[in-house]
């Protein structure tokens, strides 16, 4: 049920309201002043104020300041019997959501109510799910207990209080977008927009329009303006992933906007400006790309003024457990598994593993796993053919027995599964041995 406050300094008038919004179905306190009203604030939690203009100790323009400012999503109707656009506009200004005349307005306030309420309900919502991103994107949502991680947060939760440009480099499946989306809720600009573009995506031509926008007609296709990602990131964060695939052309660009906050979109003859927060990254070596000729140099120490680097995941064997059993956590609300164990073996081939793709390797791994996973116990069985064998090769290559008949069958069976893509009726074929013969070689040695 919400809530309404009626703050007047009449008792028949905070009465009649009463009365009039419990009709409708509304929860009500009251306050005779404005001390009194933000100590029902803090006491009620209403979801609508409504205001007398002039009470005995203060005025209502200047009450709606202190209400939005100690409960930001209560919205605040102020009531007036000698309404003046001044202090109408005033109202407005200060963040309240009508101003309406006593009397002369009666029959409106019900449905200023009502959409008083829905749009307090929307500021709550919202407020709630800004606080649920932010804490998805938060540094807190980086799991490593690695000193290299660690140092690498370290360094990223210093700049992001700042506005300076940030430079992530790293491998592929490092984690770069990531760090990028910690940074920015964060930082100042938390509130605004995150904009992520893969630089790597797009053509030249392309890029250059999505990232800078266009004028109507500029070029063939173009039948109305288009703004760029930068404008759609105005005031907030862009994240440029694979910088070092950016058209050298285009590179000019990015570097006025650095240097001068605006550019010039296609077509246009007058400039764009915006105030926007840059974070690249790169899993290329940029000073070789700079002495290849394929990367400015200015602009490369311009990107760079704070650079970080996220380490490999071989170079973090020790989190991997961390990460997988994180991971089998998150997939096993998504696709509904009951997982109840993760088998030590299970856990040991991972770390075993070079990951050349990193945490993204990983995180497909473990999905992939849970998917073919039977029960309720992830096994080695449930990883991919490629992983079992090089854990079974390794496992034989430690033994005295690596030379046996079995285990060298076992290899070669686990090799034509591979190459099969698991399709066990192709493998038979191929061994030129039966299906059921297949079958009970594959239970015998555990592939």
């Amino acid at each position: 049920m919400s809530k309404i406050l009626i703050v007047d300094d009449e008792m028949q008038i905070r009465t009649l309201l009463a009365r009039m919004m419990e009709l409708e179905g509304y929860e009500v306190c009251q306050a005779g002043d404005c001390r009194a009203a933000l100590k029902q604030l803090e006491l009620q939690s209403p979801d609508v104020a409504l205001c007398d203009v002039f009470l005995p100790d203060g005025n209502g323009v200047d009450l709606v300041l202190a209400i939005k400012k100690a409960a930001p999503n209560v919205e605040v109707i102020l009531l007036t019997a000698h309404g003046n656009i001044p202090d109408g506009v005033q109202a407005i200004k200060n963040g309240a959501f009508d101003y309406i005349t006593k009397g002369d307005d009666n029959n409106k306030i019900i449905p200023l109510i009502s959409r008083a309420v829905e749009k307090a309900a929307m500021n709550a919502r919202l407020e709630k799910l800004e606080k649920k991103v932010g804490q998805a994107y938060s540094f807190d949502s980086i799991l490593g207990e690695s000193k290299s991680l660690k140092d690498a947060v370290s360094l990223a939760q210093k700049v992001s209080v700042t506005d300076v440009p940030v430079l992530l480099t790293g491998e592929t499946g490092t984690g770069k977008e990531v760090f990028a989306q910690a940074i920015h809720y964060s930082s100042k600009r938390a509130r605004q927009n995150f904009v992520a573009v893969n630089c790597s995506s797009f053509s030249k031509e392309l890029l250059e329009s999505e990232m800078f926008g266009h004028k109507a007609g500029s070029f063939t296709g173009a039948l109305k303006d288009k703004k760029g990602l930068f404008e759609e990131a105005n005031n907030g964060t862009i994240f440029l992933d694979e910088i070092g695939e950016m058209a050298f052309e285009l590179q000019a660009k990015l570097l006025r906007i650095l240097e001068t906050g605006e550019y010039i979109k296609i077509g246009d003859t007058k400039p764009t400006c915006v105030n926007v927060r840059i974070i690249a990254a790169t899993n290329r070596n940029l000073p070789e790309e700079i002495a290849k000729g394929r990367f400015r140099e200015d602009l490369f120490y311009r990107l760079s003024v704070f650079q970080v680097h996220l380490p490999p995941l071989r170079e973090r064997a020790g989190d991997i457990r961390l990460l997988a059993k994180a991971f089998v956590k998150n997939f096993s609300a998504q696709l509904a598994r009951s997982i109840t164990e993760i088998t030590p073996e299970f856990l040991t081939t991972l770390e075993l593993q070079p990951w050349k793709g990193n945490i993204r390797e990983l995180r497909n791994v473990i999905e992939r796993s849970l998917i073919v996973c039977e029960g309720e116990q992830l096994t080695i069985a449930d990883l991919p053919l490629d992983i079992q064998n090089a854990h079974y090769e390794q496992s034989d290559e430690e033994t005295p027995g690596s030379f046996e008949l079995s285990a060298m069958e076992r290899r070669h069976i686990a090799r034509v599964l591979e190459y099969t893509k698991g399709n066990k009726t192709e493998a038979a074929r191929l061994l030129k041995i039966g299906l059921t013969t297949l079958y009970r070689k594959i239970e015998e040695y555990k592939i």
